[in-house]
This record gives structure tokens, sequence and C-alpha cells, in this order.
């Protein structure tokens, strides 16, 4: 290995071990002693934590598998009225953060609220409270998660559906099946593989999740780690509820693998592929169909932008408050430094792995990748614990608190660590269409290793760099318990500046930096729709 390889690998090397610090920090956490609020939460709100994840994950888990899968079913295998629109339309819930929708989703049913105020207009007065369901607390995050990530089993589902062959669907008719027992004996098991890794996604995010479950007073291991860091200043018990929480999450995919054991889910048929034919839907049949799937795209994103737009409407006040430009500002900062940062490393990082094609090297970026499973939350406690350590055992040399901890750079720092699976795993997916003779080709006319990279593998790859940036920033937008926790004294972004009027009850206020984050995110979202919604 020359040099020059050296150099490559090491860069690789340093940025994969960089990455997973936070990591090997929580896993360390057990270990260390925890202050006395440790043995009060043991007997107190440890199993209330534990029990409202479980019934929070599952809840979320069910409804994001019925929507999900049924409305990709539906746009896959059949023609009816507005299928064409509903097939891109039901990915904008991805621009709609759960916690704004459960500012939407209270807003709308609490007392005196805009249920309140329509039923009103059409009826007149009357005592129209007792009837409006109150869809708070555990109930409303379920509902607010659910509609707000739903897309990610949407999305893979219907890319699996859309490359089942007819032969499948032929099979089913030949063995007499009819078209309910054909989806659950044939078609929903062939797409296992999608289905389980949308769910996987939403059972991430949904453990991951602080702003809804905070806004709804929701105990939850989340939750339990902010408070044990910023109610009793307790880092290491912070990391060791982060450890509880990660060997769940751990669990989870050692026991969907367990599942798998053998089973393959290609087909075997020697007709070779065969594209499906939609099925014409006629009658009422086709009603129902344009009716569901509209109800999803209506709940999911008309209802929080309407009511988003209703109390921005009928309150200007807080809109002309609102010192937009400065938060425009905010946020496009993080957005260009934290995508600079993020792709001109993990194009380092698989150019190291591409040159050295070692083994441990590939198995230390895939171990490094996994912080996209930790929750934002965990991550932030997680870096501050080390430079807190770091920093106490060089507080003779450097302050490193300052420099890391309430700036941008720590800021960007921990999104780079959140985000660096997208982004590795982006160019990666690049990387691996650029075949091994192309690279071989250039050295011998010459051209260096630092010259192939800038001059034949970096214009290869433009268009994926764009459609990671973007995906990237709309992460970055929409992002909340990393800004809150790391972000500079009195630095905001529309994210937290909702977060903070909706913590203090001032829904209305809340309402005018939700609605531009959603427009923003939904610009982001359309622009990709292409590259999402390939068949």
């Amino acid at each position: 290995m020359s040099s020059r390889i050296n150099i490559w690998y090491l860069s690789s090397f340093l940025i994969s071990l960089f990455v997973a610090i936070p990591i090997l920090t929580v896993f360390g956490s057990f270990f260390e002693s925890t202050g006395s609020y440790s043995s009060i939460l043991k007997d107190t709100f440890l199993f209330e934590y534990i029990f409202n994840s479980i019934l929070l994950l599952f809840g979320v888990l069910i409804i994001t598998f019925i929507i999900g899968v049924g409305a990709a079913y539906l746009v896959s295998f059949y023609e009816f009225p507005g299928v064409n629109f509903y097939k891109w339309a039901l990915i904008l819930s991805f621009a709609v953060p759960a916690y704004i929708y459960s500012y939407s989703l209270t807003a709308f049913f609490e007392n005196y609220g805009t249920a309140f105020a329509i039923l009103t207009n059409l009826l007149g007065e009357g005592n129209y409270n007792k009837f409006i369901p109150k869809l708070d607390g555990m109930i409303g995050a379920i509902i607010s998660i659910s509609f707000s990530i739903f897309g990610y089993v949407y999305v893979l589902t219907r890319a699996s559906f859309n490359y089942q062959s007819q032969n499948l669907i032929d099979l089913g008719k030949n063995l007499g099946f009819s078209k309910s027992k054909s989806f659950f004996r044939i078609i929903l098991p062939s797409a296992r593989p999608a289905i389980i890794a949308g769910l996987s996604l939403v059972a991430m995010e949904t453990l991951s999740d602080f702003g809804s479950v905070s806004f709804f007073g929701i105990s939850t291991l989340t939750t339990g780690i902010y408070n044990a860091w910023i109610a009793f200043d307790d880092l290491v018990l912070a990391n060791r509820i982060s450890f509880f929480l990660l060997i769940f999450i751990l669990a989870l995919f050692l026991i969907e693998n367990f599942s798998r054991k053998k089973a393959q889910y290609h087909s075997s048929s020697k007709g070779g592929f065969k594209t499906k034919s939609k099925i014409k839907l006629q009658g009422y049949k086709s009603k129902i169909a344009s009716l569901i799937c509209g109800s999803i795209f209506f709940i999911s994103f008309v209802f929080p932008v309407s009511q988003m737009l209703y109390w921005t409407i009928i309150f200007p006040k807080h809109l002309n408050d609102l010192n937009i430009l400065e938060l425009i500002f905010n946020t496009i900062t993080l957005v260009i430094l934290s995508c600079l940062v993020l792709i001109l490393f993990a194009f380092l990082s698989n150019y190291g792995n591409r040159i050295s094609r070692s083994k441990f090297l590939e198995a230390l970026t895939t171990f490094s990748i996994s912080g996209y499973a930790i929750p934002g939350i965990i991550l932030a406690v997680a870096f501050i614990s080390f430079i807190s350590f770091v920093d106490f055992t060089m507080s003779n040399f450097l302050n490193l608190k300052s420099i890391f901890i309430g700036s941008i750079f720590g800021l960007v720092i921990v999104y780079f660590i959140r985000f660096y699976s997208l982004a590795n795993n982006g160019i990666k997916s690049g990387y691996l269409k650029i075949n091994y003779s192309i690279d071989e080709s250039a050295y011998l006319l010459g051209y260096s290793k630092f010259k192939t990279f800038t001059n034949i593998h970096l214009p290869y790859l433009k268009n994926s760099i764009l459609l990671i940036g973007i995906l990237l920033s709309i992460e970055i937008i929409k992002e909340l318990p990393i800004t809150l926790i790391m972000r500079p004294f009195n630095f905001e972004t529309f994210a937290t500046k909702a977060y903070t009027f909706a913590s203090q009850d001032l829904l209305e206020a809340a309402a005018a930096p939700s609605l531009i984050l959603i427009v923003i995110a939904s610009i982001f979202i359309l622009t990709t729709s292409k590259y999402i919604l390939r068949d």
C-alpha cells in the first residue's frame, strides 16, 4: 500500500471513528456511576418511560402499516380518478414534522378551537365542546407521528409493488385465489423486505421523537434523557437511559432478522419479469379508492397546513413580529455548512474505502453509520459528554466546551454525526455504479488518485450530490432536539421558534414559523419527487 493510499485510508478511518464516538460514549456510560436521581428514577418513572415508549411505538407501527401499505397498494395496482396525483401528493406528509402536526391537532380539537369555531359558524351558538373529541396525550402523539412519517412505508412499499411481476398475479389466478387472498398470500409477503425497511425507519423516528411527546406531556425514554440532562444536570444518567433505548432499537432489528431466517422474496419464475397491468376500477369502487387516498392526503398534509394558515391569517400580528429574514439566514447557514461538511467527508470516506478495499474499514464505516438509528437527543448528549470528558482531561490546554457546546460549530458537528449515514449511503450508491476498471484506466493514463477523484468521480456523481444535498436540507430544516440542545444562545430557526411558542402554549404564534417551514420543505420534496417515486 503506497503512502498516498495510506492517506486516503487514514482519512476514511478517522472519519468513521469520529462518527462512531458518540455511539461508543453511550455504551461506555453503562459502566459509570450516576447521581442520586438514578435510584429515584428506577423506583418511580423508569417503568413509565419504557411502557409509554413501547405503547407509542406499537401504536404508530400499526397505523403506518395500514396507511402506508394500503395507499401503496391502491396507487400501484389500480387505475382510478386522481391516482397520478395521489401517488406523489402522499409524500408531501414528509414536509410536516410530527411536532407541527401536534400543534395543528391540538389547535383544531381543543376547547373553543377551530372545530368549535366551524360548528358555531355553521350551526349557530351552542355547547359543542362536549361533542368534539379531545385528541391529546398518547392518542394525539400516535396520530401526529403516524401521519407525519407513514411516507417511509408508502414509498418503499410502492417501489416494491411496482417491481413485482405480473407472473405473481397470474400465479394467484391460476391457483384460484380471490383478490383479497392473492394480496395476503402472494403480493404482501413478496413486499415484506420493503415493508420491514419502512417500518424500521418509522420505529427509529418514533423512538427518537421529542417534539410531539414533550408537547403532549408524555414521559418516554427520549423525554427522560432530556430531563436527566436539563433538569438534573446528570449527563451520565442521560447516557444511561440512552443506552437502554439503543438496546431496545437493536433488539427490534435482531427480532426482525431472526424472523426472516432463510426466507426468499425474489421471483424464481423462469418466465422472466413481466410488467403488470393496472386494473381500472369502475363505479363505486373507483370512488372508494379515490376517497381513501384523498382522505389520507387531506389528513396528513392539507389539514395541518390549513390549520397553520388559518392561525396565520386571523393573527397577522404574529407574522409581522416574526423576524423572517433572521430565521431564513440562520436556517440556510446551517443547511449550507452542514451539507458541505457532510458531502465532502462522505466523499473522502467512500473514496478511501474504494482505494483500500479494506474489510475492516468497511465494517467500521457500517458501524459508524448506525448513528442514524440513534435519536438526535442521544447524539447531542453523548457529544456533550465526550467533549466534557476531553475538556476535563485537557483543562490546562484548551477550553473545548466554549468551542463545541453552544456554538454553530458544535451544532454542525452533531448534524454531521446524525445525518452522516444519509450522505455516506447516497455517495456509496453512486460509487457502486462506477466500475473499478475506469479507475485503473485513469491510472494507466497517468492520473493521480486525487486527479481521478476530481476529474472523473465528481462529474459522474454530480446528480447524486444534488439529490443528497436536497434530502439533507429537508432533514436539517425539520430537526428539533439537536438544534434545541446545541444551538448558541438566542439562535433560532423556524423549528425552534415554533417549538418555543408552542411550549409556552402560544399556538397562534407558532403557526407562522410552522407554515413557512412546511412550505420550504414541500418545495424541496417536490424537487426530489421524481427520484423518490422512480418506478
